[in-house]
């Protein structure tokens, strides 16, 4: 008598295969995060305070690297040079290039509301000190230029042709 019993066959059978397989992946998923769990919780987290960052910013902005400036600009960076430059530079162009700053306009309030959506969203430390002299410089260099309609033409000084002469 011949058994023709098949056990791949059947719900029964796919339904352990199943449980077996998902089993298997959480052994070895538990098994790879014992040791790394600490650091994978950590993920996100500077283990920095914000104290710590701000005295490091500070020290990066205040170690002369004669900036090479034509006109009011540093010519590496794009931004207008002064005195706040080098604060700005260490805690803006860090994380994001100078182009993003020069690209936009804003109020001094509104760049306060972009620092603080930075530091909702970014991960962006708090400024401490460093706001107001941040503040100052994007507010002085790059608030909202005032454009209006363009300038009247010159009727006068216009020189005119006919077409088709």
């Amino acid at each position: 008598m011949e058994d023709n019993y098949n056990m791949d066959t059947g719900p029964l059978w796919s339904l352990l295969k199943s449980l077996l397989m998902f089993t298997v992946l959480c052994v070895v998923g538990v098994v790879l995060y014992l040791p790394m769990g600490e650091y994978i919780s950590q993920w996100g987290e500077s283990k920095y305070s914000n104290d710590e960052l701000a005295k490091y910013t500070e020290e990066r902005a205040s170690v002369d690297r004669g900036p090479d400036v034509v006109d009011g600009i540093d010519v590496a960076s794009g931004m207008v040079y002064d005195e706040n430059f080098k604060v700005v530079k260490a805690t803006c162009t860090s994380c994001h290039s100078s182009k993003l700053i020069i690209q936009n306009r804003a109020t001094r309030e509104g760049w306060k509301d972009m620092i603080k959506w930075m530091q909702e969203t970014q991960g962006l430390p708090e400024l401490g000190t460093l706001e107001p002299k941040v503040l100052d410089y994007l507010s002085a260099h790059y608030a909202p230029e005032k454009t209006g309609r363009r300038a009247n033409l010159d009727i006068e000084a216009i020189e005119w042709y006919v077409l088709g002469q």
